[in-house]
């Protein structure tokens, strides 16, 4: 396994950094206080600018391996590159590198109809639209998507849909939502369920609520949405019918080392805000960093953050060489380590900040806010624990 980034890499690199430091960063409080003004669902002004510059400079797609979609960045770079965006959360979004348009392209672009491509991957990859994905519901456990109640149904050249969906997350502004709806139900366990592209403006497509999370709702959300016979074209089903269990496999592994990789960047960020307020204040007569206390703060979160950060590169070094079905273990384990290890982190940034690190003048406190939901999204640590240990006890069965 090579540790460092490629040639080419080096070269994106080079260039996201520079943008970073240089233009998203020290734009955060701007965006933030226009974001008061803007329309939620919607970017402001200054978001726009910075994504027409990003583009420009072909900083854009960079998630995608393929090159006939995206910029051909391995995944073992991208992490390297995706490590670096999760210092901003304005970052993905500059780049066109966001959850969940970035999870949503890879399965359009692997399982899409060349006129499904057309009409809903690429206005995506050109950022002209955003997308959804709408698959948790409230009234059956998230951790078990074999069990989803939501169902589609043939009438003539529709499909008709009815169910109860929650944490569809960026559903405000979002042109459409790849949802999981079941299409089989007599079917076995994993051959239930469908996957189906639905315009946000179909017939029976009604958004409830951004569901408010620790006190924020604003931008995209995390909404309910109610199917009412929500009707669309058959030909808007994505890959095979009763396919939408496998496909989903297909999708949350890469989306799950991409949540990983931007809680790396977090993690980064905190530390970094960490190290330099103990270096700077003082409290009982000598600075912070003097204090047995903090330095075993910053002596534990360094090698967590690098354990971590080891362990995520080889996943997605794995990926790279022997496929996303064969770096499954590799997977589960990062998507377990690096959120606690993040939460872990930004605890002790915020205990180090004092007062400072619960208000919101430095981005510690939103991102504990946003990290913490990392150990639920895409599959809870119990699961993906039960997982990891079923597969080591088969090794030895």
């Amino acid at each position: 396994m090579e540790f460092g980034i490629s040639e080419e890499g080096r070269i994106i690199e080079d260039q996201v950094v520079r943008f970073l430091n240089e233009k998203i960063i020290p734009a955060e409080n701007q965006m933030i206080a226009e974001a008061k003004t803007t329309p939620d669902g919607e970017d402001t002004p200054t978001m726009k600018s910075l994504r027409a510059e990003a583009k420009a400079l072909g900083l854009w797609n960079l998630y995608l391996p393929d090159k006939e979609w995206g910029a051909g960045v391995s995944n073992h770079d991208y992490s390297i590159l995706c490590e670096h965006m999760g210092k901003s959360a304005f970052a993905g979004r500059v780049f066109n590198c966001q959850a969940p348009d970035t999870g949503n392209a890879e399965i359009v672009a692997e399982f899409g109809t060349p006129e499904q491509k057309e009409e809903f991957l690429i206005p995506l990859l050109e950022g002209n639209i955003r997308s959804c994905f709408s698959m948790t519901e409230p009234d059956t456990p998230g951790s078990d998507p074999t069990g989803i109640r939501t169902s589609a149904v043939k009438d003539g050249d529709e499909w008709v849909i009815n169910g109860h969906k929650w944490f569809t997350s960026g559903a405000v502004g979002a042109k459409y939502a790849i949802v999981m709806v079941v299409t089989n139900p007599g079917g076995n366990t994993h051959e239930k369920a469908s996957m189906i592209l639905v315009p946000t403006d179909a017939p029976g497509f009604n958004l409830i609520r951004s569901v408010s999370v620790m006190g924020h709702s604003g931008g995209g959300g995390h909404c309910e949405i109610q199917y009412n016979d929500c009707r669309v074209p058959l030909k808007n089903l994505l890959g095979p019918e009763n396919g939408g269990f496998m496909i989903s496999q297909a999708r949350l592994g890469p989306g799950r080392i991409h949540h990983c990789m931007r809680a790396i960047g977090m993690a980064e960020r905190a530390f970094e805000i960490m190290c330099r307020h103990a270096n700077e204040r003082e409290a009982h007569g000598s600075k912070l960093a003097d204090k047995q206390f903090v330095q075993e703060w910053i002596a534990t979160s360094r090698m967590e953050i690098d354990q971590a950060r080891l362990l995520t590169q080889y996943a997605a070094w794995k990926m790279d060489t022997a496929g996303k079905q064969n770096a499954r273990q590799e997977l589960s384990m990062t998507k377990v380590v690096v959120p606690n290890m993040a939460m872990q982190v930004l605890d002790r940034a915020i205990q180090c900040l004092g007062a400072l690190g619960v208000s919101d003048d430095t981005p510690i406190a939103a991102m504990w806010r946003n990290g913490r939901a990392l150990r639920i999204a895409d599959g809870p640590d119990e699961v993906h624990k039960m997982v990891i240990a079923r597969r080591e006890l088969k090794r030895f069965r």
